[in-house]
């Protein structure tokens, strides 16, 4: 996408021209696909309508209230619409249209590499099975997408131990594959005209090809085997251990045996794999789970596959957005990227949120499945447990491929370059101190100061500071006064326990009052530190040396890395806040017993150590602690209860 900067500002065309909303006013009111040019003709964005005209009014109007529109409409300079009969094929063009352009706004895949497939060669007279990367081609029958390449070539290789079928890299099945194109009206007496034109592969040797190369088997016994694979890729192994332990059986009855035990063998592959495997479910339930961990500008799907109960197998894909497009339309964007590329559609797909085109999504899959096919948000119960799951893997796969591609350095490096642009620096914020206050209503107030080194939260850094001041009501601005008064007095920065380099940039967590009682502060110290303020509503960063904010550009690394910072700080504020009123409310609770002093109070609260565990505390294991008697431990027991009850009732009123 080409730089903001280079493009000109606003909705307007070339003088003369029309606008993009007197372009707009003239697209028909029907469904179908739009797309969003920038000013090289390149397409950026493509969705699709019910009403094409309201829809595209709604991002020319700015009344769409995603964060990207008001970024994106800025670079839009045309667009180009298509019109279809219904909302269901706009949907199937919608993703057809962004398979080809891969627009810079679109939800996609972060690498757009191709993954791997297992692959059965439906087309040939006998189908092989393969390991592949390439684009789906007629004739061919796809499972997957499969992240991890080393799976799936195992997957293979345990199949082919259970049901014997030809591989695709065969030399000798390829040979006989060339043959039989070539001769196509022997296809139906191809195992004769093979055992008397082909030799034995190494595999029919050692027991793992079913003899395609020489005749040992015919089209219509090996038609069963590619079925019996096809079960088992579908995730329907049951059907298949029926089946053989129904042919384990005939060949015993028959004295079979050598047979039988061919078969024994091979059911006990597919046990074995079972027996690897969690059974999630308590019924036999066939549904994907789709897991989503999101940070600032990428994302993680990750996508549990469930048949017959059993996860059989589970994948991780990096998308190319995060935090900078709502959960919704990034779940959306995935499930569609996803099943536009995969066969294997179940009866049901859970995902953590509501979905508002779920019924037009479900009937796009029930279509690629053949049957009905349900998008389900669960909030309790086994699956709602196994998505919380399939999320905590989305994280741990995005972390990896962080880790792994140096992602979260190389936008470390540019947050800082941008900072120091943006606010005008004179170096590099290499150390970053931000401080917070929380206070209820001037009582319990408290600050946090945070610091951030290259980038990096450094927690032995961090400083929890109570305010002295007495307070009749909430006062950030004095608060914030003393805490920095503390902070960059000559004691302290003199102090190594402090870092006692002043930070090349001080963030205080609020507007321009916020910033005013810190620049007071600092003059009065005489110290000369480049300072900030972040506001919670609009995230604009007030600065000393201008009346407007600077708004740093939505998704940026620069604003992901200063909202870090600060939110960082209003958490660690929080809670040593709670901490003392947690301790507050615990004195004021056992004050009320009588004979509870300070000696015993101690000596309670450092046997249980925190008051929760007092609460859940029985009369005897409060009558445990040293100079507690029975009687005493049962008026606390009381007093505990009775506080609780006036907590609930307050709660429901």
């Amino acid at each position: 996408m080409p730089p903001l900067d280079s493009l000109p500002q606003g909705g307007v065309g070339p003088e003369g021209a029309p606008t993009l909303a007197e372009q707009v006013a003239l697209v028909p009111t029907e469904p179908g696909c739009y797309l969003w040019k920038d000013a090289h003709d390149e397409v950026i964005y493509v969705g699709k309508a019910k009403n094409l005209r309201s829809r595209m009014f709604q991002y020319v109007n700015l009344t769409d209230d995603r964060m990207k529109i008001p970024l994106m409409m800025q670079v839009v300079r045309s667009f180009d619409y298509i019109v279809v009969e219904s909302e269901h094929e706009a949907l199937v063009l919608e993703r057809n249209l962004i398979a080809q352009y891969h627009p810079y706004f679109n939800v996609d895949f972060k690498d757009d590499k191709s993954y791997p497939y297992i692959a059965l060669t439906m087309s040939d007279v006998f189908p092989a099975i393969k390991y592949t990367r390439e684009r789906h081609r007629k004739g061919t029958r796809y499972f997957g997408p499969y992240t991890d390449a080393q799976a799936a070539r195992e997957t293979i290789d345990t199949l082919r131990k259970a049901v014997p079928v030809c591989s695709a890299s065969c030399a000798e099945w390829k040979r006989a594959r060339r043959y039989l194109e070539s001769h196509p009206d022997e296809a139906a007496v191809a195992n004769m005209v093979l055992a008397k034109r082909g030799r034995p592969c190494f595999d029919y040797h050692v027991g793992r090809g079913p003899g395609v190369c020489c005749g040992e088997i015919d089209t219509v016994s090996y038609a069963a085997n590619v079925r019996q694979v096809e079960q088992f890729l579908s995730g329907r192994r049951s059907a298949i251990v029926g089946e053989l332990e129904g042919h384990m059986r005939d060949a015993a009855a028959a004295l079979e045996f050598e047979r039988a035990g061919r078969i024994k063998r091979r059911l006990d592959v597919i046990e074995g794999l079972d027996d690897s495997q969690q059974v999630m479910f308590s019924s036999e339930v066939s549904l994907d789970l789709v897991g989503i961990y999101r940070e600032e500008t990428i994302s993680c799907a990750c996508v549990f596959v469930v048949r017959e109960g059993r996860t059989v197998r589970s994948s991780e894909f990096i998308l190319n957005k995060g935090a900078d497009v709502d959960e919704q339309e990034l779940t959306e964007g995935f499930i569609k990227r996803y099943y536009d590329e995969t066969a294997d559609v179940p009866a049901e797909v859970d995902v953590a949120v509501e979905l508002a085109d779920a019924g037009l999504l479900g009937e796009w899959l029930g279509e690629k499945r053949g049957h009905l096919c349900r998008i389900h948000r669960p909030r309790r119960g086994e699956k709602s447990h196994l998505l919380e799951l399939a999320s905590r893997n989305a994280r741990h796969a995005l972390m990896r491929y962080m880790v792994r591609t140096g992602y979260a350095d190389e936008r470390t490096n540019q947050a800082l370059l941008q900072l120091e642009s943006a606010l005008a620096l004179d170096r590099l914020p290499l150390r970053i101190e931000c401080f917070d206050i929380s206070t209820l209503h001037g009582s319990f107030t408290v600050a946090s100061m945070v610091v951030f080194t290259n980038g990096r939260p450094d927690k032995a850094q961090y400083r929890r500071f109570k305010i002295r001041a007495e307070l009749d009501e909430a006062n950030d601005f004095m608060s914030m006064e003393e805490v920095l008064g503390r902070r960059y007095s000559p004691k302290n920065m003199a102090d190594g326990r402090f870092a006692s380099a002043a930070p090349d940039l001080l963030v205080v967590d609020g507007g321009k009052p916020q910033l005013s009682a810190a620049l007071h502060q600092l003059s009065e110290l005489g110290l000369d530190i480049p300072v900030c303020g972040l506001a919670k509503s609009d995230e604009e960063v007030f600065v000393p040396w201008d009346e407007t904010p600077v708004v740093l550009p939505s998704g940026s690394p620069s604003l992901y890395l200063i909202k870090q910072v600060r939110d960082e700080s209003h958490r660690f504020a929080i809670a040593f806040h709670r901490e003392l009123r947690t301790k507050a409310q615990t004195v004021s609770i056992l004050d009320e017993v009588g004979g509870v002093g300070p000696k015993r109070r101690k000596a309670i609260m450092s046997h249980f150590g925190s008051l929760k565990r007092l609460r859940m505390a029985s009369v005897e294991d409060i009558a445990a602690v040293r100079g507690v008697n029975g009687r005493m431990a049962q008026e606390i027991f009381d007093v505990l209860r009775a506080w609780e009850g006036e907590r609930a009732q307050t709660a429901q009123e």
